[in-house]
């Protein structure tokens, strides 16, 4: 089996996958100095709870837009799975299609294999959301080709400014408004209103803006752990995928195993 690792600004999330399969997937608070060892101590257990053990890993490939925490991954990986990692944008991971923007090499390894699997999953023009940390938005066009995108705060960066930059204002969570009007009458209400529909209403735009631009039909997915909150509320998304990157990393060993 493959334990796929996609290690984010926030959270590195691990991924038991067998075929295309996700078995188990685990999260973990993101942190460079995080040793191997101490990864390998949680993960053993977390595997145990699920019936399976290190053993049973044959391949590990990790994604990663945080530099410094690749190498204790990649140590957790020789020392613990007996394999050497193989890693997102690197042979024999390499990218395999053309990026058709202005700096190829500053794409973050999580875009990029966003676009690889989506375009396994789906055909023609796609729009690719990703709610994470940041918000990203990306095109990619109907050969495979990523042809660029946007890069927005995420909503939990929005909600952590407001909170730090208003010394007044509680600290509230992610969720849709309990109320149907966008004019709250307490200060809490107000908040989620602005924060919810708020965010909503630009990743609308934004999509409405990209599908003009891009000038053909686009299919939209959504990925990240608020797509399905965002989804209950909006008709935006054609597909919602909540395992995309674990799924590109697979499908890319699975490629790379057919060379």
């Amino acid at each position: 089996m493959l334990l796929a690792i996609d290690a984010g600004n926030t959270n590195v999330v691990f991924a038991l996958v067998d075929g295309r399969a996700v078995k188990a997937r685990w999260r973990i608070a993101t942190d460079p100095r995080r040793t191997a060892d101490e990864y390998a101590v949680w993960l053993n257990q977390l595997l145990a709870l699920e019936g399976y053990d290190r053993t049973q890993v044959e391949t590990v490939a990790i994604s990663t837009v945080v530099p410094r925490a690749l190498h204790n991954l990649q140590v957790l990986s020789s020392k613990y799975f007996r394999t050497e990692a193989l890693i997102a944008g690197k042979p024999p991971l390499g990218w395999n299609m053309a990026i058709d923007v202005a700096e190829p090499q500053s794409l973050g390894a999580d875009r990029a294999v966003n676009t690889i699997a989506a375009h396994a999953l789906h055909a023609g023009d796609l729009i690719t959301i990703d709610f994470g940390t940041a918000t990203t938005l990306d095109w990619s066009d109907f050969t495979g080709a990523y042809k660029g995108g946007i890069i927005a705060p995420g909503i939990n960066l929005s909600l952590d400014a407001l909170v730090t930059a208003a010394a007044k204002l509680p600290r509230i969570a992610i969720e849709a408004p309990g109320t149907t009007t966008v004019i709250g009458r307490n200060t809490v209400d107000q908040m989620h209103i602005g924060i919810f529909w708020g965010y909503l209403a630009m990743i609308e735009g934004l999509v409405a803006r990209m599908k003009a631009e891009v000038g053909r039909p686009a299919t939209v997915i959504a990925t990240g752990g608020l797509a399905t909150l965002f989804e209950q509320h909006t008709r935006l998304f054609d597909h919602i995928e909540p395992d995309l990157t674990i799924q590109g990393l697979a499908i890319m060993v699975e490629r790379a195993h057919m060379q």
